[in-house]
């Protein structure tokens, strides 16, 4: 970038890493007796000053060392940070944990116990958001008789959602012609997300089955129901965590932060508007205001090859990006 030349890169990383570390202004001669730079105090001094006018830096107080802007937080994590790799006692944990994860049956167990683990061996906070059921794709429907007259329609998708419905059975239908109707449900909308399922398409299905209509018709309600729920669940992990970093030391700041951890709707937000793959998001580059003095690390994870939820780690901008 225009106007760092490599010195100032080296004496903004070090600024960068060591503020991460400690969590107070960061001087000229701090950064001279920690890392090993072939330059005096005075010339790291000047050339902290050029980068605090370049915007990558800011001095909190005239006699103070200096911090990191959020432009420098930037620049660093695309620029100038160096990946950093697990402990092998870290790697053995995860195994553990993961293994144990496999036997689980429930997806909401293995997402409660995720966002746990990452807040464990970050320390911040995590967000998980489960799998959104609209992206889930249809699995199966089942019609259990609860008597002669109610049923029990169970909707089931690949990422592990069940929806249920009790509804009356049309007396004139027998046993074999309600398996039918299952089955040809099953058979048209067998891999297709919930999503996909536009009223033109159900319109479809009830003309195929025009005989049938009144249980068809209760069965697509369903169907109906789930294709315009609008439901996101986010589990979060280590919310106490964020009230031991220093930056949270303002009870205002913290009071807003905890009640957007109430708020799911904002919370999915946040996540759904997330990219793809992994995504760093620093400061104001975050749209919702309680968190504008926060970094969000989020990654997407799949099912079949298809995105269905968010992962993410919430700390504050001093956050140790590479690990």
């Amino acid at each position: 970038m225009a106007g760092l030349n490599e010195r100032k890169q080296r004496i903004l990383h070090a600024v960068v890493t060591d503020y991460i570390q400690t969590a107070e202004p960061v001087g000229s001669r701090s950064i001279s007796r920690r890392h090993q730079m072939d330059l005096s105090a005075a010339t790291i001094r000047n050339e902290m000053a050029d980068l605090e006018e370049l915007g990558y830096l800011t001095q909190p107080h005239t006699s103070a060392g200096r911090i990191p802007s959020q432009q420098g937080y930037r620049f660093y994590v695309d620029a100038l940070m160096d990946a950093a790799q697990l402990a092998k006692e870290e790697h053995e944990y995860l195994s553990g944990v993961f293994t144990q994860l496999e036997k689980m049956r429930e997806i909401d167990q293995i997402i409660q116990q995720t966002a746990k683990v990452l807040s464990v061996m970050t320390c911040y906070t995590s967000l998980v958001m489960g799998p959104q059921f609209r992206r889930s794709a249809f699995k199966q429907m089942r019609l259990i008789p609860l008597d002669e007259q109610r049923a029990l329609v169970v909707l089931l998708t690949d990422t592990g959602y069940i929806k249920n419905k009790v509804i009356d059975l049309p007396q004139a239908l027998s046993s074999d012609e309600l398996v039918r109707i299952v089955n040809y449900l099953n058979e048209q909308l067998a891999g297709q997300t919930i999503s996909s399922l536009s009223a033109t398409r159900l319109k479809k299905l009830r003309s195929d089955l025009y005989a049938r209509i009144e249980l068809l018709d209760h069965m697509l309600h369903l169907l109906e129901d789930c294709s315009a729920e609008g439901e996101s669940r986010v589990f979060l992990g280590g919310t106490s965590n964020i009230l031991n970093q220093p930056e949270f030391k303002d009870v205002e700041k913290v009071r807003h932060l905890l009640t957007l951890f109430e708020q799911g709707e904002r919370l999915s937000f946040i996540l759904e508007t997330s990219l793809g793959g992994v995504s760093i998001r620093i400061g104001t580059e975050n749209a919702i205001t309680e968190i504008s003095d926060c970094s969000l690390v989020t990654a997407t994870y799949h099912l079949h090859e298809r995105p269905v939820g968010t992962i993410g780690v919430l700390g504050p901008t001093r956050m140790e990006y590479s690990r």
